[in-house]
């Protein structure tokens, strides 16, 4: 099992940024896929960003190419999701998640990831 914890939320105005952070205990981070998904009230979980074990490379979503960059920080066994230009729309609690044992879900689905941290608010004025 891999414990998460985000951190880095909080309230930002609209056109700003914010980086998230997902610190791992447990494991070693680099080893897994890790996504980004957010949760707005009464929404889905939506898919945000990944990056994938091994060499690392990454994939998002058309809605969050260009504002969202997702990263690891092997050094601190940390995934970070930088986010800028928000929008209120983009309120909503933000969680990171891990692929441990690899299973066939697509990378976008939350069935794929078997931890999951308590979550980051962030909040969007306008």
């Amino acid at each position: 099992q891999v414990q998460l914890v985000e951190s880095g939320g909080g309230l930002v105005q609209a056109g700003g940024s914010l980086r998230l952070s997902c610190a791992a205990s447990g494991r070693t981070f680099s080893l897994y896929d890790v996504a980004w998904f957010r949760q707005a009230p009464g929404k889905e979980r939506e898919f945000l960003a990944a990056i994938f074990r091994g060499g690392g490379s990454k994939f998002y979503p058309d809605s969050a190419k260009g504002r969202f960059t997702i990263s690891r920080d092997n050094a601190k066994n940390t995934v970070n999701l930088q986010m800028n230009s928000l929008e209120p729309e983009d309120t909503a609690v933000y969680y990171c998640a891990v692929d441990i044992s690899g299973t066939y879900y697509p990378i976008t689905n939350v069935a794929r990831y078997e931890s999951w941290g308590q979550g980051t608010q962030v909040t969007v004025s306008s």
